[in-house]
């Protein structure tokens, strides 16, 4: 693989790579220390909210092609902390994930996790691994609702009871790096009853909660307005619970969640190729 080209904003650094086929992917450095990596090209979880899906699931990455994407990036960026974020599932690439995994923390690099928890077999794995953090995207407590949003992303009702398992057997300070995101979406869960129902399952397992804005990409689903995002977040802390907002580096029009996509024609991008 090869770095085909770079692009920058205020905030994030996003980066395209060429593999041996011709497809390509993206990585993005934000936050002046994290870069984060696609584990597949494409995707196969269908969200129809996210570009990264957009043509299905093509291949799986290599080993060789993720950690491709740290060593090409090395010698130029501080990477203190790597998360598996970026186009793919994780844990329907876990063989070569996992490989990576371990190469990191060898070189002392921290790694966090984004994960549907699809498929279920391998989030327990995971979740005991020592990571700096993992986070799953739920982002409903309704199995019709969720399964809208994650097509293929596997039974909310098995998931719940696979996080119950499994957290219970996590320390406390292992508990609070797992964190269960909602992407609030205009009309479609962002209900009194829909927050209070996430907050009270966060409360109940002990983990931590990521809030998230949607970042328009689809014109069948809009983000909320600043003030019932803010009431939101206050109402989950009502639950005694940790929230984690949406940063600017999410939000952030280059490389911002669910942004990135496989094999973006080169006319979108800004600059010249490298």
């Amino acid at each position: 693989m090869r770095l085909l080209q770079e692009l920058s904003s205020e905030l994030n650094r996003l980066f395209l790579f060429e593999l041996p086929e011709g497809n390509r992917v993206e990585a993005v450095f934000y936050r002046g220390d994290t870069l984060c990596l696609s584990t597949q090209v494409g995707c196969a979880i269908g969200c129809p909210f996210c570009f990264s899906g957009r043509l299905g699931l093509l291949r799986n990455l290599t080993a060789e092609e993720l950690v491709g994407q740290y060593e090409l990036l090395k010698d130029r960026l501080p990477i203190k902390r790597v998360a598996f974020a970026g186009i793919g599932e994780p844990l329907m690439n876990w063989s070569h994930v996992k490989e990576v995994f371990w190469y990191l923390r060898k070189k002392s690099i921290g790694v966090s996790f984004y994960t549907t928890g699809h498929p279920l077999h391998k989030l327990g794995e995971l979740l005991h691994l020592p990571h700096q953090g993992v986070t799953i995207s739920l982002h409903s407590t309704s199995e019709e609702v969720r399964k809208r949003l994650l097509p293929h992303g596997g039974s909310l009702k098995e998931l719940l009871k696979t996080l119950k398992e499994e957290i219970g057997k996590l320390s406390a300070s292992k508990r609070k790096k797992i964190s269960l995101a909602y992407l609030l979406l205009k009309g479609v869960n962002d209900g009194e009853e829909d927050i209070r129902a996430f907050g009270e399952l966060v409360r109940e397992l002990g983990t931590t909660a990521t809030l998230l804005r949607y970042n328009s990409i689809s014109e069948d689903y809009k983000d909320v307005e600043d003030s019932h995002y803010e009431r939101a977040f206050l109402l989950l802390r009502s639950y005694h619970i940790r929230v984690t907002l949406s940063t600017r580096f999410r939000k952030d029009r280059l490389g911002g969640c669910g942004t990135l996509t496989v094999n973006r024609p080169l006319t979108e991008y800004l600059e010249d190729p490298l």
